[in-house]
């Protein structure tokens, strides 16, 4: 037996019941395809939606990724915001019906990036990847280790860590180019201990 609230709705939070979750019940980013043009109003309207629903609790962010750029016209530096991802939406949720039929059915757009009817959501790699959110890694090495570059433009090179900033995730590593070494600043996400 479900417990519902005031609205008549399953209340998907109850310990009682787990009706209407699909999937583990955590919240995970999930990608959005909207029509191109339409990124900012789909985040609008289903801000409006969540806020008017009081589903804050299972649409907890709703981004739309930007980059400024530095564009030089008539010799005047313009800095100019464009979408990352266009025609994309990226949103925070945990998926129950009731949150997958909102989004999946606010104006603008044209379903989740998925398998069919079920969202795929991205990976903590992909997350940190883009941007989305800091995520914290948990890099087992001590100064004196050796560790492999796994990405960036050192990608391939070994090297020895010499110091180790846990609060910033970023480690020096001293690495060998041209016959010399050289120290080099990188994120934890792009070593690997050996």
């Amino acid at each position: 037996m479900s417990e519902t609230d005031n609205k008549g709705t399953a209340n998907i939070f109850s310990p009682l019941t787990e009706e209407g979750i699909r999937g583990d019940g955590q919240a995970k980013w999930y990608v959005v395809h909207t029509y191109s043009g339409h990124e900012n109003k789909v985040k609008v309207n289903i801000e409006k939606m969540v806020e008017n629903r009081g589903m804050q609790d299972t649409i907890l962010e709703i981004i739309v990724p930007t980059e400024d750029r530095v564009e030089i016209k008539d010799g005047q530096r313009k800095i100019k915001t464009r979408k990352m991802f266009p025609g994309y939406v990226i949103i925070k949720m945990i998926v129950t019906n009731e949150s997958w039929y909102l989004v999946r059915n606010t104006q603008g757009v044209t379903g989740f990036v998925g398998h069919g009817s079920e969202p795929v959501p991205l990976t903590p790699e992909e997350v940190a990847r883009m941007g989305i959110e800091k995520i914290d890694i948990d890099l087992d090495v001590e100064v004196g280790d050796t560790v492999r570059v796994i990405n960036g433009p050192f990608e391939s090179f070994m090297g020895e860590v010499l110091d180790i900033n846990k609060d910033k995730q970023v480690l020096t590593v001293k690495v060998s180019m041209f016959g010399r070494d050289t120290p080099v600043e990188l994120e934890f996400n792009q070593v690997d201990k050996l």
